[in-house]
């Protein structure tokens, strides 16, 4: 059953086109992951955004939050962020 991971993030007004900037770099890392489907970004005030990240598995998850940040794409997009305020996983029911 596909998976959500749901990450709430905080990122100082002045970063954050670093971190848009950063986000084609790091999809093109995950797309390279097994099991990556999608991803979206949203922006939930000036300082907050979530990333939801839609994995074929929860096993499929777990490797790639195993992995970290192992290229310098990833890393790039980590370094624009100022802190992990939530991070969680849910099972994606679609219709």
């Amino acid at each position: 059953m596909p998976v959500i991971e749901i990450t709430r993030l905080t990122v100082a007004a002045e970063k954050s086109a670093e971190l848009q900037d950063a986000r084609a770099g790091m999809l093109a890392a995950f797309r390279e992951r097994p099991g990556f489907v999608s991803a979206e970004l949203a922006r939930v005030s000036e300082t907050e955004w979530l990333d939801l990240i839609v994995w074929q598995s929860s096993a499929d998850f777990a490797e790639s939050r195993r992995r970290g940040a192992d290229s310098p794409a990833i890393e790039r997009f980590f370094a624009a962020i100022d802190a992990v305020v939530a991070s969680e996983e849910g099972e994606l029911w679609r219709e």
